[in-house]
């Protein structure tokens, strides 16, 4: 019987039930931690806020949240723990870095000049896999990756083959960001010539790219993908959801149905100081908020003919095919 550890513990594959899976509740870019005179985390107003947050996610249906937020970018099991035992939402919380670009690089590029970084990023995911985070006890339930726009770094590379090598000997999912939908292909090849399990890696932010073809270039080499950032539009390189729900349907159309999963990647509360946007920016992204798949797209969905079947695969039967590690349906 697979099990699926939690922030509070571990569960059962099949208590999953509806799931986004790529979401973050609390997330910063690595520098935040430098702002705090103006920035300072309050943690009593947060939690509240998160576990409105939370309860918002529960009136959709949703039971489990995936937060794969990286070990740089402020996670605090501790703090989802918290989330999760005001609301009984089940949360899975990450082990994994950040890609290069926006990651808090010195301290392994350091080490990997000494040449024992992957090693030592190795032991970081194993231990923290099989026995808790920082004491905590917490234990996470992905492992995250992360690669840049056009190009997986050698940075980069010593987490991918790291998290390869962890996932042959505890079994665990790698879940990836990719830069503006780029590098799908490339991840893929990557983790599997390393030995991992494509039927236990969703290759995230695939979204960001608007060609099925290249999203079948991912999905035939028998991995899942994430079309997990609706609700980010037209800012920094990322389509408009109409171009992503076609992209769905015709991928849809074509039987992928078994391989995709959805959601907003969703930052509810930002380290440091919050972003302030332009106007015209803000109302853009004014659907960025864990409720618009269910408020706007899948309505859209449906008028096109997309089956409640199909929609359930794609927000909670796909996760449990994926934490059990069931071989993805490749369609010939």
């Amino acid at each position: 019987m697979t099990t699926i550890n939690t922030v509070t513990g571990p569960i059962k594959a099949e208590q999953l039930g509806k799931t986004l899976i790529h979401e973050h509740f609390i997330f910063g870019y690595p520098g935040f931690q430098g702002d705090v005179t103006l920035g300072a985390f309050n943690e009593e107003a947060a939690l509240e806020e998160a576990i409105n947050i939370a309860r918002y996610m529960q009136s959709f249906g949703v039971k489990t949240v995936v937060d794969p937020t990286p070990n740089e970018c402020g996670r605090n099991p501790e703090f989802l723990k918290k989330i999760s035992e005001a609301t009984s939402l089940q949360i899975i919380c990450a082990t994994g870095y950040y890609y290069e670009g926006e990651g808090a690089t010195p301290y392994f590029k350091f080490r990997q000049a000494l040449g024992t970084a992957e090693d030592e990023i190795y032991i970081m995911f194993k231990k923290e896999l099989t026995e808790g985070i920082a004491g905590s006890g917490i234990k996470p339930g992905v492992i995250k990756l992360a690669s840049s726009k056009d190009e997986i770094t050698e940075y980069e590379k010593m987490f991918f083959r790291a998290g390869a090598r962890v996932q042959q000997e505890t079994g665990a999912v790698i879940l990836t960001h990719t830069q503006e939908g780029t590098m799908g292909p490339e991840q893929v090849r990557l983790l599997i010539e390393n030995g991992a399990d494509p039927g236990k890696i969703i290759i995230g932010h695939m979204c960001g790219n608007t060609d099925p073809e290249y999203h079948k270039q991912v999905m035939d080499q028998g991995v899942r993908i994430g079309l997990d950032r609706f609700g980010i539009q037209g800012m920094v390189g990322a389509p408009f959801d109409q171009e992503r729900v076609q992209t769905l349907l015709a991928l849809l159309n074509e039987g992928y149905e078994d391989q995709i999963l959805l959601a907003h990647d969703t930052v509810n509360i930002w380290l440091g100081r919050p972003p302030v946007m332009p106007e015209q920016a803000a109302k853009i992204m004014e659907n960025w908020q864990p409720g618009h798949i269910f408020n706007n797209i899948l309505p859209q969905l449906r008028e096109s003919g997309v089956t409640e079947s199909q929609i359930d695969k794609m927000l909670g039967g796909n996760a449990v095919g994926l934490f059990t590690g069931a071989p993805a349906k490749v369609v010939s």
